[in-house]
């Protein structure tokens, strides 16, 4: 009988409960000066108040919106490019503005982007803003989206590996504990069962061999026995 199988089937059943990924370090140092924990409140958020802004003229009329940032190389925002005239985004024109011709004004609770002394008719004679590098194909951003949720995935998959990992370890030990329990009561009973079998045997072997000592003895009666006569 093969005692070991409970303690090898516990610890199947936990590793194959828990994902498969290669090890990663748990104590990763965080180098200094580099992130920022919360937003302070003279900061503000691009998508807040810039990418997607609609902005104004000086008599509240929208006259275009902020659709990009231009960093200077001292990677500082320089200014912004607006999207004007044309329908749902056709025969839109582009142009760039400086980020100190822009002002931030608060109305009715909301803030909002002006553009002051610019009007559309302005914006009509205004040359359209010209790329120094091309514009990304939608290939280029397809593959550049696939490579990013191929990341995320590999950072999510390390995060489940150390979760399972972490609940795993006190599974393991209830296996293996239970595993021990299963193996000490199956020593137990094989060993009660051995003896309980042994001593028939030997019980059954006594009497078998006292019926064979009887046998022959009642044998040897008959043989030593005169014979009847008529």
């Amino acid at each position: 009988m093969n005692v070991v199988k409970p303690l090898t089937a516990a610890v199947l059943i936990v590793w194959l409960a828990a994902p498969v990924f290669a090890e990663s370090p748990t104590d990763v140092a965080v180098p200094p000066n580099t992130f920022i924990k919360s937003q302070p409140e003279a900061h503000y958020l691009a998508r807040d108040v810039l990418i997607g802004a609609k902005v104004q003229s000086s008599d509240g009329k929208i006259i275009g919106d902020i659709e990009d940032v231009i960093l200077n190389d001292w990677n500082r925002v320089q200014g912004v490019i607006m999207g004007t005239g044309g329908f749902l985004g056709v025969a839109e024109k582009r142009i760039g503005v400086n980020l100190g011709a822009l002002e931030f004004q608060e109305k009715d609770g909301k803030r909002v982007v002006v553009l002051p002394n610019v009007t559309k008719e302005t914006l009509k004679t205004v040359p359209a803003f010209k790329r120094a590098e091309p514009k990304k194909s939608l290939l280029q951003r397809a593959m550049e989206k696939a490579r990013e949720l191929t990341d995320k995935s590999a950072e999510t998959a390390k995060d489940a590996y150390e979760k399972a990992k972490e609940s795993a370890g006190p599974a393991l030990e209830k296996a293996s504990e239970a595993a021990g329990k299963a193996y000490e009561s199956t020593k137990k009973a094989a060993g009660e069962a051995y003896e309980s079998t042994k001593e028939a045997a030997e019980k059954a072997y006594g009497k078998a061999k006292e019926a064979a000592g009887a046998a022959t003895e009642g044998d040897s009666a008959k043989e030593g026995a005169p014979a009847k006569t008529e």
